[in-house]
């Protein structure tokens, strides 16, 4: 059907010639051999593989280490709150939350309030 011409067309730019005249395929260079950065779990610092990789407000864990601070039970990407870089299980969040009424001391931090009143302190005796 097609007939070739006399003059083979010359090989494409990606394409490298071998000692024998024929042409060989240049190999990808975005694939590498270098070594995977490895990540460390947040709680037992560990590395952690890709099979058993969890990644939770940026924070890498192993299935297994991905807890609830107060009970330990084992959380889930939709069962979890994060506060301060520490996560909760729902419901122990939300009794946390209750037992004081704030998300600072029910989950042991300082007060906001104190915060202002030391501000309100150091405002008072500079404008003295």
């Amino acid at each position: 059907m097609f007939q070739a011409t006399g003059a083979a067309s010359p090989a494409p730019a990606h394409e490298a010639k071998n000692s024998s005249g024929g042409s060989t395929v240049q190999r990808s260079k975005s694939f590498s051999l270098k070594a995977q950065v490895k990540e460390i779990c947040t709680a037992c610092q560990k590395t952690v593989y890709p099979m058993e990789r969890l990644v939770a407000d940026k924070f890498v864990f192993h299935n297994s280490c991905f807890c609830c601070k107060h009970c330990h039970t084992k959380l889930s990407l939709g069962s979890y709150a994060a506060l301060h870089g520490e996560f909760y299980c729902k419901p122990h969040f939300q009794q946390l939350f209750k037992s004081k009424g704030n998300y600072d001391e029910g989950f042991g931090r300082r007060q906001h309030k104190e915060l202002w009143v030391h501000k309100e302190v150091e405002s008072g005796t500079k404008s003295a």
